[in-house]
């Protein structure tokens, strides 16, 4: 059984996630179903660096300022997935993780799922984040993907809606039912994006399963924290436990 693991130790983000899983497939390949997505005028990055003397991948989306819509409504994305020439499996996981991201802002803000607004995660680059994790995931083909718990940080973020404690109120709401820990990194480190990437893809939350690794992925995120600030994926085959008993 392949296996896919998170090792969220420093948060998770959808560029960190996309970077990390690159690690896992053939790269190239990456590109050409990436810019199947339904957008016009974007394309992405790819480069390597280092967090506290590791390398690891980052992985950015580059847009003309003009073609980016800050506002965008489900039925948007919606659209732009259903339009895109990506496998039917890849179009269903990212339409779920839009449909939880939006139920999530719903709850926060009463309002109907149809009514809200995604701002920054309506944005180019968020979309691509989404759909391209979708894409990653499709390509490695796990089945059973597990996480790590969440770091839960403190602070402010800076958003549409002005400032907000950290985790900001629509992460908070899909962090239910995820087994989470205190931090004391100061900040926001899991972001709504992703937040929604681990809920929807986690089959469970818990330390390394007992497993043969046979790739390792780190993807980077902006910041410079004390830690390095990465995430970490694990793909490899699950090791059945032999019976002692006797």
């Amino acid at each position: 059984m392949k296996i896919l693991y998170f090792d969220c130790f420093a948060g998770i983000s959808g560029d960190m996630t996309i970077a990390s899983l690159l690690y896992h497939v053939d790269e190239e390949e990456f590109k050409k179903q990436v810019k199947k997505i339904a957008l016009d005028n974007f394309d992405v990055k790819i480069e390597q660096t280092r967090k506290k003397s590791i390398n690891a991948k980052t992985f950015k989306v580059l847009y003309e300022e003009e073609h980016h819509h800050h506002h965008r409504h489900l039925k948007d994305v919606r659209e732009i997935i259903e339009k895109s020439d990506l496998e039917e499996e890849v179009k269903k996981k990212s339409i779920e993780m839009f449909e939880k991201l939006a139920e999530a802002e719903a709850k926060v803000h009463g309002k109907s799922v149809e009514e809200i607004h995604f701002h920054e995660v309506g944005a180019v680059d968020s979309i691509v984040d989404i759909i391209g994790t979708a894409i990653l995931i499709h390509m490695i083909k796990p089945d059973k993907i597990v996480s790590s718990p969440l770091p839960v940080t403190s602070g402010f973020v800076k958003t549409q809606h002005g400032l907000m404690p950290v985790p900001a109120p629509a992460t908070a709401e899909l962090l239910k039912g995820i087994p989470v820990y205190k931090s004391d990194i100061e900040g926001e480190i899991v972001t709504p994006t992703g937040a929604v990437i681990i809920k929807t893809l986690a089959n469970e939350f818990s330390g390394v399963p007992d497993m043969t690794i046979h790739s390792i992925g780190y993807g980077a995120g902006n910041k410079e924290l004390e830690i390095p600030n990465l995430l970490r994926t694990y793909v490899g085959e699950e090791e059945v436990k032999k019976n002692l008993s006797r």
